[in-house]
């Protein structure tokens, strides 16, 4: 008989590989309205289970953890065992001998600290706050709060215009973000405990691909209010869409010779189309709103002027500024910024990239565009400069793929030293610091540090700062509060200590998405309309399909398709290929209907209007 012999997995290893990854797709699915006590003890009784039982915080302590967790979901407890919940999880955290029983009881500690009303809840009234209200996964992630289940509906029985009027009850730029979303309605997706997450965002776009019928909704009756908007990007035009719904005269004021904001001058052709984008702007406009292009509030009309002409004004002018690195070279002839380089080619101004080597600084959807691209302007080489691990980059993951395919090169774990510029002051090189990952911040990534290496010499003839984008606030500091470049706000938009003034999107959060941009001006215009001594709604009366009672096995993702690289970077036409009715129908019938069934039910029917 052998010494050894070749290990293979039986069948009790594969049962168990199997349970993990049962449990690491429900992990994946928990949709957010979930119970925070009940999650936890959930996780507490797993690590108890993988624990090997001999410190004796992991053998007693987290049991005993798991009694006072269950006696708070029972409403047995006292305010007191709260109390002892967060002294019991810090002695833990403070003593275990391994990983394990430090994680489970850190993860209790941050919740009974974080979610401490859930608890005060469950044992006062005995139950959870968030059980009050819960949505469907997909809904609930979405900041607009698009019924997306229902127009998945609407798109598998073939009625596109239906689906379109109903993303247009909480959105009215569709087609812009079936192309360009990020889709965090696709990130807590039920589907994937069954297989993956339903592609959301290219049912849209499939949708708005085939609708056939523009027409806007009819407007309320004139109320004679007026609402000047500053800023026609998506957070103003939805705004203005849904206000120009309710009866106000509105009219949008936007500096730029165009409107669309950041759409137009801050997304390339090649992943947003500008005639998709024209189109989403005509039917917005075909309500009634007035447009004022080329106009500087600030600087060509004074903000106390504007303010005095309208019944309430709306600041969303976004986030148009670049922002600077602060490092030696920052002004060689050659240095970009990428929101100023996005600027010129949007408004015709194209610079040629032919035979140029190029460094992009930044790791985000910015740094991503100006990297492809410099591909498409004839760059003879793009090397992307991140100071952290790829991984760990605020890029979407499919940008960054689609970078590298096209053929960017990341460096990573270089942090951006000083620029070399010749005896002609042009760009030479781009001196960087190696870094080392290292311990984690509070935006929960680790943080670089300097690594114990010499400087990196990369040579280059264009570099291109993609670190950030900042707003021009100083023609509203005499009116409305600043602080760090940000205007201050309420949740509601108003801003405080002034009569009629409300304020959203990046101008108040900072640079943002397109979907988190339409949501501000939704809120905007609810909370105007109530300013105004109004209580307007926005209805819909679009019949949902009945689910169908069908079976529904594990099926594969559909994924947009690229065109072929050698055709895409000569010029800026669309990459990604739109579904066929094929692969739509097929996404389509992958939708479990959870605002039918199963948990996240929605409570008392769908929400109709707002």
């Amino acid at each position: 008989m052998s010494r050894l012999s070749i290990e293979t997995p039986g069948r009790a290893q594969k049962v168990v590989e199997s349970l993990y990854r049962d449990v690491e797709h429900r992990i994946s699915a928990s949709p957010p309205g979930l119970c925070p006590v009940d999650m936890a003890l959930s996780f507490l009784r797993l690590c108890h289970a993988q624990t090997c039982g001999k410190c004796v915080p992991c053998r007693i302590g987290l049991g005993q953890l798991t009694t006072l967790l269950e006696d708070v979901l029972d409403s047995t407890a006292s305010l007191d065992t709260i109390d002892l919940i967060e002294k019991t999880a810090r002695v833990i955290q403070d003593t275990a001998d391994c990983a394990i029983g430090y994680e489970a009881a850190r993860m209790v500690l941050q919740g009974v600290q974080g979610f401490r009303e859930d608890y005060i809840s469950h044992v006062e009234h005995g139950r959870c706050l968030f059980g009050l209200n819960q949505p469907v996964p997909c809904v609930a992630l979405c900041p607009a709060g698009v019924d997306i289940p229902g127009y998945i509906a609407l798109a598998r029985a073939g009625r596109y215009n239906d689906a379109v009027r109903l993303i247009r009850k909480d959105n009215p730029f569709p087609t812009v973000c079936g192309y360009v979303c990020e889709h965090p309605c696709e990130a807590r997706c039920r589907r994937r405990m069954v297989d993956d997450a339903v592609n959301i965002c290219g049912i849209k776009r499939y949708a708005c691909d085939h609708a056939t019928d523009w027409t806007a909704p009819p407007c309320a009756e004139p109320t004679g209010k007026t609402v000047g908007v500053i800023g026609g990007g998506p957070c103003g035009l939805s705004a203005a869409y849904f206000l120009s719904l309710m009866g106000h005269k509105v009219v949008v004021y936007d500096q730029r010779p165009k409107l669309g904001g950041m759409l137009r001058y801050g997304i390339p052709d090649y992943r947003l189309p500008p005639e998709k984008l024209d189109a989403d702007i005509e039917f917005i406009l075909s309500t009634g709103i007035e447009v004022h292009t080329g106009v500087a509030i600030g600087k060509d009309i004074p903000f106390s002027e504007f303010e005095n002409r309208f019944d309430a004004v709306y600041i969303a002018i976004g986030a148009h500024n670049d922002k600077k690195i602060g490092i030696e070279g920052e002004d060689s002839e050659g240095v970009y910024s990428a929101v100023q380089l996005l600027r010129d080619i949007g408004e015709g101004h194209v610079p040629d990239f032919r035979g140029k080597r190029v460094c992009v600084i930044g790791g985000g959807n910015v740094a991503m565009d100006a990297s492809r691209t410099s591909i498409r302007l004839g760059a003879q080489s793009v090397t992307c400069v991140y100071r952290r691990r790829i991984e760990d980059m605020t890029a979407l993951n499919e940008e960054i793929e689609d970078a590298q395919s096209e053929g960017c090169q990341i460096l990573s774990l270089q942090a951006p030293d000083h620029v070399e510029a010749d005896e002609n002051g042009c760009v030479a090189a781009l001196w960087t610091r190696p870094q080392i990952i290292g311990d984690y911040g509070s935006d929960g990534r680790p943080r670089p540090r300097d690594a114990a290496s010499p400087p990196l010499r990369t040579p280059c003839d264009i570099v291109i700062v993609a670190i950030g984008q900042s707003i021009d606030s100083q023609p509203f500091e005499q009116v409305t509060p600043v602080v760090r470049g940000k205007i201050q706000a309420e949740s509601d938009a108003f801003v405080p200590n002034t009569p009629h003034v409300f304020a959203g999107g990046d101008a108040v959060t900072g640079p943002a998405t397109v979907i988190r941009a339409v949501a501000a001006g939704k809120v905007a215009a609810a909370n105007i309309d109530t300013h105004l001594g109004f209580h307007h709604l926005i209805e819909f009366d679009v019949d949902i399909p009945a689910p169908h009672l069908t079976n529904s096995p594990a099926c594969g993702r559909v994924e947009l398709r690229n065109r072929p690289v050698d055709e895409c970077l000569q010029n800026f036409d669309l990459v990604k290929c739109g579904m066929t009715e094929e692969e739509a129908h097929q996404e389509t019938t992958r939708c479990l209907r959870c605002d039918h069934f199963g948990y996240g039910i929605f409570k008392g029917g769908r929400s109709s209007k707002w």
